[in-house]
């Protein structure tokens, strides 16, 4: 038996070619499709705001891709392997390795090496591409596609309770002296009974006084039952600009580096960081989770042609496939709430999935 990593070069440039093609064709097909329904459901939407037109249509589109690429990449690798796998099977290509002396491993070799490279590919294009389009994308939605400032770090719908009173901002950015808050709402109240909403389009810290500098505001008294508007006022005494930036700490969001310096400041500010630790350990396994895809899709790879049964065995390395896609999300969902560790949210289906796909592997053909 050969037991050499690669016991021929051409023949894992061809499995690793055929795989490529076979994922990359089944991605651009699964964004075409999917972008074409999302645009359709939210079209109205932004049409239905003043002034926008065309461009902001294909800003949406250009806004959303990334997002799609993101998270259905390693559903394309899972089924571009069950692609390539069954097509290998189909025409005895499988038989002859075998036959040549190539182990269930070996052929899995070039799909695992492959898909390695695209985890490291798919976690670079998240940190640089896709958190910036999930902020600006999620701040035009919440501000229902209204133009925006075009700001970096901007955090949109931060809630934050300070002391009895509840306090909301549209969006969030800048930093230092341009550090501010747009639409800005107050729900003054006082054991739960409230008092005064306060509205104001912009507000500004002053770090003297320890307030913020509102603007544009608009005061309406519950107990008086009367509205009335200022250019200016003070209030958010005691709130940091800190504290508006930690209100909302989304994983999605930040890169890998910026969510660490957010995680420190949660836990020096007293405050639960395990959810953004679970998503900081999650922008790991998540782009290494197309390593598995070849590994849960090789049951279609074996096995006789003329048994009649690929069709079933492909529907198995998906049932595994997208089982892994369920449990994963589960999991962090559940590390999200609280019930389980961070660590665990985040690696435990990558790793139970691991041994199955390869105990399957194993007992069937090695």
């Amino acid at each position: 038996m050969n037991l050499q990593f690669f016991p021929s070069r051409q023949l894992a440039l061809y499995m690793a070619k055929l795989f490529l093609t076979r994922s990359l064709a089944v991605l651009v097909a699964l964004v075409l499709i999917l972008m074409t329904l999302d645009l359709l459901g939210e079209s109205g939407k932004i049409l239905a705001v003043e002034g926008n037109g065309d461009a902001e249509l294909w800003r949406y589109v250009a806004l959303r891709i990334p997002l799609l690429i993101s998270r259905f990449l390693p559903f394309s690798v899972l089924l571009g392997a069950l692609i390539a796998f069954v097509g290998l099977n189909q025409n005895s290509e499988v038989v002859a390795m075998k036959a040549a002396g190539i182990s269930a491993h070996q052929i899995l070799a070039p799909l695992v090496v492959t898909s390695l490279g695209i985890a490291a590919i798919l976690f670079a294009f998240n940190e640089t591409v896709v958190v910036k389009s999930a902020r600006a994308v999620t701040a035009w939605s919440d501000n229902e596609y209204r133009p925006i400032p075009p700001e970096s770090g901007i955090l949109s719908n931060v809630w934050l309770l300070q002391g009895d009173d509840l306090i909301r901002a549209g969006h969030v950015a800048g930093s230092g002296a341009r550090f501010h808050a747009e639409r800005i709402e107050i729900y003054d109240r006082t054991g739960g009974i409230l008092h005064r909403v306060i509205e104001a389009d912009r507000g500004v810290p002053r770090p003297d006084s320890g307030d913020w500098l509102l603007t544009d505001v608009r005061i309406y008294d519950a107990e008086m039952n009367v509205v009335r508007r200022v250019p200016q006022m003070p209030g958010l005494a005691g709130v940091t600009p800190g504290q508006m930036t930690l209100a909302k700490v989304n994983p999605s969001e930040l890169d890998y580096w910026t969510l660490k310096t957010r995680i420190r400041q949660l836990e020096e500010a007293g405050r639960s960081a395990d959810e953004a630790r679970a998503g900081l350990a999650h922008k790991i396994s998540g782009p290494l989770s197309t390593l598995l895809m070849p590994l849960l899709a090789a049951v279609a790879a074996f096995g006789l042609a003329r048994s009649g049964q690929v069709l079933l065995r492909a529907a198995l390395g998906m049932a595994l496939g997208f089982a892994y896609f369920v449990a994963d999300n589960f999991s962090l969902a559940m590390g999200n709430a609280g019930a389980y560790s961070p660590l665990i949210a985040a690696w435990a289906p990558f790793f139970l999935f691991l041994l199955i796909g390869e105990t399957v592997l194993v007992r069937s053909e090695e």
